[in-house]
């Protein structure tokens, strides 16, 4: 068994084996209307495998699942609508008729599942393969009748936006709104400058290779499709592994990609990258960004694949390669406005990253602040890491976090430091024991976090520091990519009392998981949560700062927040007493302070600006379809664009710039994680540094009073 962020080894026994379990294999007929077999899927039907599997899975749900929520009507009702938005998530392939045939089966889930009935779950993904092919097949005719017999000129309207949009009533309710998405996708390529003629060839590769993996569709892809749809109601952690994905389950537990040093998720026809691994080569290459799309991949100097549409663990198979050997991506930058799908190509050399790249570093920023000169000392903590196999081994010097950051305080004391601030910006966990003992080196001995296991058990986590190393002025630097074993580390340093936590509100990852084998895969289940000494979970709300900065990634496309089904923020019992907060009585001035020295910033004022543009651009919906309209709306956000990075640039001193592109969009604010560049170069990093400053003096003025 393989666990995430575990201080302790936890057991779980096998509680069904494919020779114990005793099963009723019913293969009753669940066709909602016979037909003939027509399609390559046709003939697919649940195997014994798959259906000992779904039994087991909803007997481990049941027993262990942190939340034990009944498997009932009310279950079914969230398997049934998780289900068809998963397969459907614009509702732009089954119709109202589609819905209404399913509906009889909306509270029989349930039963469904503890009876290992596996074909309802299979028809109506038979029936999704069935429209889909009819869809695509109908979208490759508009384009091989030639895209320049479409008109750009009526004023017609397509909605980009389909969540909550009416189910269409017929196959002619189809073909109008497929009419307008193909109109749509054409009309997105010209305005990137793309040629007729390959705009034509893009598409007609597009739709044929869609229609290719339709036809390579097996059962194993519809039962995992359809156990995940019961599965992640319970949490979004929570997910079932075919045999074949199992194995890949090792690299990270979102499907992250080892070859590059990025995580991805789905997100509708695309995938996203939800963040970098520190010191990972996409990370290093400084041309991959969190929330950017990813919609083509080629290896080497290959032709480009389109993978719009394609499912996650295809595009990761193409994107992990040998090592050294380099992989090409098309990707649509998350700086574009919404609806604007222009590209760019970024070339990334596969690479292992390397601990001695991801260990904790050390700056000295120099501060005039009020007129006088300070030093403080940085720490950059990209992640929680502990060679293991050096330190099971009893090799003395086996790197570690806390090691390496004692040695580093060590070193800025020599340099005569007014203060440390820990920067834990990017960085998405790693060690619990890590987060455990680096809180012990700031605090005297004390625990540092609560897990919460299924059975309501609480065990209580200390480091094994008896007295504090360091207890000096100190803030902690987070943003929205802070995860897991961050939180846990900022979350103790702000219970405590001990330092400033500065930045973003973080991702709001608060529990454990386990994989636990089955007869036929493996299954991820959330089984324990994370609580801060104070009581409260660091789960969906994260770790809120005493000072917020604006957001550098949209929190509604990326946190645990953003995830459907995530658990929410609940408290248990503080396991320390209220103490004296230093940081209370002048928050309120810090506040002040900090807001009137960031309202002539130029890289605060560019943050907010572009944050509220983009929230603006958020709430369309539609989008014009006639070309002449089309671009003048996209001009006049580019323009809007253009407008803040000069304005930024003017007040720095910089020469504005005639036209903007991805990558100076991607450089326009340094936020840590930045090599070869200095620490006063970065806002975040040098605002926080007057932040601490601010505290220090407010404080010696009140205790001269």
């Amino acid at each position: 068994m393989r666990y995430h962020l575990s201080a302790r080894r936890m057991h779980m026994k096998r509680l069904i084996g494919s020779t114990t379990v005793a099963l009723a294999l019913a293969f009753g007929s669940f066709s909602l209307q016979a037909k003939p077999a027509t399609n390559e899927w046709d003939a697919l039907q649940p195997d014994r495998d798959q259906v000992i599997a779904s039994l087991n899975v909803v007997e481990l749900l049941k027993r262990h699942h942190y939340n034990k929520p009944p498997l009932d009507d009310a279950r079914s009702e969230k398997i049934f609508d998780g289900y068809i938005k998963m397969l459907d998530p614009s509702r732009s392939f089954f119709t109202a008729a589609d819905i209404a045939e399913f509906e009889p089966w909306r509270k029989q889930f349930d039963n469904f599942l503890r009876d290992g009935q596996l074909e309802p779950g299979f028809t109506i993904y038979k029936r999704y393969l069935d429209r889909q092919k009819v869809r695509l097949e109908f979208a490759l005719g508009l384009i091989e009748n030639g895209i320049d017999k479409i008109d750009f000129t009526a004023d017609e309207e397509f909605q980009v936006d389909r969540e909550n949009a009416d189910w269409p009533a017929d196959n002619a309710a189809l073909d109008d709104l497929w009419r307008k998405r193909v109109k749509d996708e054409v009309l997105r390529q010209k305005l990137t400058g793309k040629e007729p003629k390959a705009i034509q060839e893009l598409l007609t590769r597009r739709y044929k290779s869609q229609l290719a993996r339709l036809a390579q569709t097996r059962g194993e892809d519809i039962f995992q499709a359809y156990i995940n749809a019961f599965a992640q109601t319970y949490d979004p952690h929570t997910n079932y592994l075919s045999p074949e994905n199992a194995e890949n389950f090792d690299i990270n537990m979102s499907l992250s990609l080892e070859g590059i040093g990025a995580v991805l998720q789905s997100d509708n026809d695309h995938v996203k990258v939800v963040r970098l691994v520190p010191a990972g080569p996409a990370e290093k290459s400084k041309q991959l960004a969190p929330a950017d799309k990813i919609v083509g991949v080629a290896q080497g100097d290959d032709a480009m694949v389109d993978v719009l549409g394609m499912r996650l663990d295809e595009v990761v198979k193409m994107i992990r390669g040998p090592q050294g050997s380099k992989v090409r991506l098309e990707v649509i930058p998350a700086s574009n406005a919404p609806n604007d799908e222009s590209t760019r190509v970024v070339a990334i050399t596969r690479e292992a990253v390397k601990l001695e790249e991801q260990a904790a570093k050390k700056s000295v920023l120099s501060l005039d602040h009020e007129g006088k000169k300070f030093k403080l000392g940085v720490i950059e903590v990209p992640a929680f890491y502990l060679d293991f196999k050096a330190f099971r081994a009893g090799d003395p010097n086996y790197k570690s976090t806390t090691r390496d950051v004692k040695r580093l305080i060590g070193e800025l004391q020599k340099d005569k430091v007014d203060g440390i601030v820990i920067d834990l910006r990017n960085n998405g966990g790693g060690s619990l024991q890590e987060a455990t003992e680096l809180t012990g080196l700031f605090i005297d001995q004390g625990p540092t976090v609560l897990v919460r296991n299924s059975d309501g058990r609480v065990d209580v986590l200390a480091g094994e520091e008896t007295n504090a190393f360091y207890t000096g002025p100190m803030a902690v630097l987070v943003n929205r990519l802070s995860a897991s074993a961050s939180e846990i580390f900022a979350g103790a340093m702000q219970d405590y009392h001990r330092a400033l936590i500065i930045g973003g509100q973080t991702f709001g990852k608060g529990t454990v998981q386990t994989i636990q084998p089955l007869n036929h895969g493996e299954l991820k289940l959330t089984l324990a949560k994370f609580y801060r000494v104070s009581g409260q979970s660091t789960q969906h709300q994260g770790v809120i700062p005493d000072i917020e900065y604006p957001a550098i990634v949209d929190t509604k496309e990326i946190g645990e927040s953003a995830l459907p089904e995530a658990m929410p923020w609940d408290s248990i019992s503080a396991v320390i007493r209220p103490r004296t907060d230093p940081f209370g009585p002048f928050i309120d001035d810090l506040k002040s302070k900090h807001e009137k020295r960031t309202s002539t910033n130029p890289d605060f004022v560019f943050s907010r600006e572009r944050l509220s543009l983009n929230r603006e651009l958020m709430k369309d919906t539609t989008v014009s379809l006639n070309e002449q309209k089309r671009r003048a709306y996209q001009n006049g956000i580019e323009a809007k664009q253009l407008t803040i990075e000069n304005d930024r640039r003017r007040a720095k001193g910089e020469e504005p710039l005639k036209k903007l592109a991805a990558e100076d969009e991607n450089e326009a604010l340094v936020t840590g994680n930045e090599k070869d560049v200095k620490p006063e170069d970065d806002a975040y990093l040098t605002e926080t540094g007057h932040i601490l400053l601010d505290y220090l003096g407010l404080q010696a003025r009140v205790a001269k009073q």
